[in-house]
């Protein structure tokens, strides 16, 4: 027996030394933190929404084209006796300038020739009156009185007169020739071409070479009817004193600079264009060598330039940012406390680049969503982001999501203390 007890009791004493020491570990074993959950909510950027004034304007382009121009042409056939030096390729002209002038000797002999037949026209009258008048006096004196209109002379004299006539409009078309052996400037301009030189004969009608006025340039630019509509002009617009045309600002690069000239919408196209279903405006610059020109650079014809026609301006718009619109009336507000998504149908007015500019349908401040979002739904779990002026990013905690589950933690453990209490 005293054997036994020998053997069993070291073995009871390392199991009751395990024993203890697991209790005590258990014992001293720190309890592990609760880890929080990770939020599941879809990180978006998102940006304010703000209140201003939008400047209805619209893009289109087009080619400067001069609003006079002509080819230059002679009436009469002959040879070129004189050209202008300023009758050149890129030459400016002035009013009543003399350009060409074609040989006149030949019509200055016609004119000659015109006037000795006026002379024996008005000879051959002068004879046929003073005829007439002694065949009236021979009538009288014979007392008759049933006399013919022959007997009178009344046709001769009628036939004199009508050679003066024709002998005067013959003199009129000499000396009308005459004055079309010369070629004046109907305007000022500028040559865009030249065609012929001293020596060279020419035909009736024949190009001479092609002029423009530098007066006034304008621009043919075509819009849709959307385009229109924003801008407030009907099909039929003529600018008037009492109804001016909207403003227009052209630029181009010229000469590696990018060139600004003012001009405005002085009318519409008198159709619609069946193909591209476009109406175009003309807008026109004034003086565009002089006053139009921009730190002397002209907007010269055959130019192409970029037009921005300026509305009407509508007060007091809420203006979101272009990515945040969704279709043509949508737009996704996020809540930044609540961590949620929002869709919102509003009443847009238009849209560019620049914004979304909106009458109603959201509020001042809002977050509109700027991310895109596939599947999005009203209540969608969200994490709002917003870019700061810096570069930043400020990320916008549910602050409603926190509060809720720390009430959630409290009552558990409101919960638990009543169980002990209970037991």
């Amino acid at each position: 027996m005293a054997r036994v007890i020998a053997i069993a009791a070291p073995i009871l004493i390392i199991v009751g030394l395990g024993i203890g020491g697991t209790v005590a570990l258990s014992a001293l074993k720190p309890v592990p933190e609760k880890a929080e959950e990770a939020r599941t909510g879809l990180n978006v950027f998102a940006e304010k929404v703000r209140r201003g004034d939008l400047k209805i304007a619209v893009e289109a382009q087009g080619e400067v084209r001069p609003r006079r121009e002509i080819v230059v042409a002679p009436q009469i056939f002959g040879r070129i006796a004189y050209v202008s030096p300023d009758f050149i390729d890129g030459g400016f002209i002035k009013q009543g300038q003399l350009l060409v002038r074609v040989e006149a000797a030949d019509y200055e002999l016609a004119v000659v020739s015109a006037r000795s037949g006026v002379a024996s026209a008005e000879q051959g009258l002068a004879r046929e009156m003073a005829e007439a008048e002694l065949a009236r006096q021979d009538i009288e004196d014979l007392g008759l009185t049933d006399v013919s209109p022959l007997a009178r002379r009344e046709p001769q004299l009628a036939q004199a007169q009508a050679a003066l006539n024709a002998a005067k409009a013959k003199l009129k078309d000499a000396e009308l020739a005459l004055e079309r052996t010369a070629v004046y400037a109907p305007f000022s301009g500028r040559v865009r071409e030249r065609n012929v030189d001293i020596g060279q004969v020419v035909a009736t009608g024949q190009s001479l070479g092609g002029i423009f006025a530098n007066d006034v340039v304008e621009v043919s630019l075509p819009l849709d009817d959307d385009e229109m509509g924003r801008l407030g002009l009907p099909l039929a617009f003529a600018a008037s004193a009492q109804k001016p045309g909207p403003k227009v600002d052209f630029s181009a690069i010229v000469g590696g600079v990018k060139r600004h000239w003012t001009g405005e919408v002085v009318r519409t196209a008198a159709a619609v264009n069946s193909q591209t279903r476009q109406i175009n405006v003309i807008a026109e610059l004034k003086d565009p060598y002089g006053a139009g020109a921009d730190d002397g650079a002209p907007m010269a014809p055959g130019l192409f330039v970029n037009a921005v026609i300026e509305g009407d301006t509508i007060p007091d718009v809420l203006i979101a940012p272009r990515a945040s619109l969704r279709g043509d009336d949508r737009i996704y507000v996020g809540n930044p406390d609540k961590g949620t998504l929002s869709i919102k149908t509003v009443d847009l007015i238009y849209s560019d680049t620049e914004g979304a500019y909106i009458r109603s349908g959201v509020d001042e401040g809002d977050f509109a969503i700027t991310s895109p979002i596939q599947a999005a739904f009203d209540g969608m779990s969200i994490t709002v982001m917003e870019r700061q002026p810096d570069g930043t990013i400020k990320i916008f905690e549910p602050t409603d999501i926190t509060s809720d589950e720390t009430k959630t933690e409290e009552t558990a453990m409101r919960m638990t203390a009543t169980d002990g209490a209970s037991e």
